[in-house]
């Protein structure tokens, strides 16, 4: 062998990775998963309303099957596009929708028929059956109320 064969080559020269680009390549993809961590809450918190909002207001009327067979002092549940609501059957064959959505931390409320009323288990808040107007406990703000209407064997529920 000769001497310049002999003689080392520059680092990297060989096309070889380096332990200095191998450290810097290890952090550089850390930190864009650190700030995808970050971020991603981050962006889901601020495009959820606007999502929400989109999906709140796709949905203008439901219609609910075999509706009319609920018995009268009964309550079923259904979607209202992305929330839940509250059909309620009273026993003087009033019909009244509600959302079912706590207004205090978004829990699902019940109808509970031997107290005529609609409670939240989450903080024992208390709702209106009829009206949707908060009675007691920390809801700040009534439910939102629907329009019913009854054709044949079907209810529609459409947005008040």
């Amino acid at each position: 062998m000769s001497k310049a064969e002999t003689k080392k080559q520059p680092a990297g020269a060989c096309g070889c990775a380096t332990r200095r680009t191998l450290v810097r390549a290890a952090l550089g993809g850390a930190g864009v998963c650190y700030a995808a961590a970050i971020g991603y809450p981050v962006y889901r918190y601020l495009a959820s309303p606007v999502e929400k909002s989109a999906a709140l207001g796709a949905v203008k009327e439901v219609t609910l099957k075999d509706a009319q067979k609920l018995p009268s002092g009964s309550a079923m549940i259904f979607r209202f596009g992305a929330r839940p609501g509250v059909l309620i059957h009273h026993k003087d064959d009033q019909w009244v929708a509600l959302s079912a959505k706590c207004t205090h931390l978004g829990c699902t409320v019940q109808y509970e028929a031997a107290k005529d009323r609609i409670y939240c288990a989450c903080h024992g808040g208390v709702y209106n059956a009829r009206t949707g107007a908060n009675i007691s406990g920390p809801p700040p703000k009534p439910l939102e109320q629907f329009r019913v209407k009854v054709a044949g064997s079907d209810v529609i529920v459409s947005r008040a």
